[in-house]
């Protein structure tokens, strides 16, 4: 440590120690982040069957960030502790990696490293991504097949679309297109003809023989009378009435 003042040293020291009692205190103080009890411990309950998976998953996510801070901060605590040791070794201020020296600005913005700025780690950034981000980047990635002409059949965005069936969070104002009537409109392709191809094959249904025509009176129904593209189907309000909701 030739290249440190007596000065320094004891200034780096100073500052090691602080950052080792602090680290001592916080995981004294809040039980390493609350790990130290179960998630069942937490909430005062034998089971979370009963509660709403948004809780539980909120819980998850707490759980998670704990673990992960918890994670950090004994990895500061642990080159802390090595630098303190490299301190009273006499080796402290030498890179791991080259021995040579470590700058003392350095040093005193980091005072655990034990790399010289030219051979740390840390110097580029990970351009590394999720391998997940291959199927949502672009939505639904290789599971759509939309785009292809002579694919038919059932992908991700078609699974997403029964989920989403069920109701999100989407309000108009997010919605692709904000002009609607209503929220079951909000859905992608809301409008998309599904398990027929033309509106007249919704409203218009037969028994497996192909016999007693009837005729549902939903939406598609409405909007093909009112485009005049039918003439009115003489159907007693009787027959139809329960039809009227579908």
């Amino acid at each position: 440590m030739e290249h440190l003042t007596e000065e320094q040293r004891g200034s780096l020291r100073r500052i090691l120690l602080e950052e080792q009692r602090d680290l001592e205190e916080r995981f004294a103080g809040n039980a390493h982040y609350g790990l130290g009890e179960s998630l069942a411990e937490g909430t005062s309950e034998l089971s979370s069957y009963d509660n709403h998976p948004a809780d539980v998953g909120t819980e998850l996510f707490e759980r998670g960030k704990d673990l992960a801070l918890n994670e950090e901060a004994e990895k500061e605590l642990r080159r802390v502790n090595e630098a303190l040791e490299r301190m009273d070794a006499g080796t402290y201020g030498l890179c791991v990696r080259c021995g040579k020296p470590i700058s003392y600005e350095r040093l005193e913005a980091l005072p655990a490293t034990s790399f010289c700025l030219e051979h740390t780690p840390e110097r580029e950034v990970s351009d590394r991504r999720p391998i997940e981000e291959q199927l949502l980047t672009p939505p639904f990635g290789r599971t759509s097949l939309d785009e292809l002409d002579k694919e038919t059949e059932f992908d991700g965005e078609d699974a997403w679309q029964i989920v989403e069936g069920w109701g999100t969070s989407t309000s108009p104002a997010y919605a692709e297109y904000p002009d609607v009537d209503d929220y079951s409109t909000l859905a992608i392709e809301a409008d998309e003809n599904v398990g027929y191809v033309e509106d007249l094959e919704s409203f218009l249904a037969t028994d497996i023989y192909g016999q007693n025509l009837q005729v549902i009176r939903n939406k598609a129904y409405r909007h093909y009378m009112e485009q005049d593209e039918g003439e009115p189907l003489l159907e007693d309000d009787e027959r139809g009435a329960w039809r009227d909701s579908f």
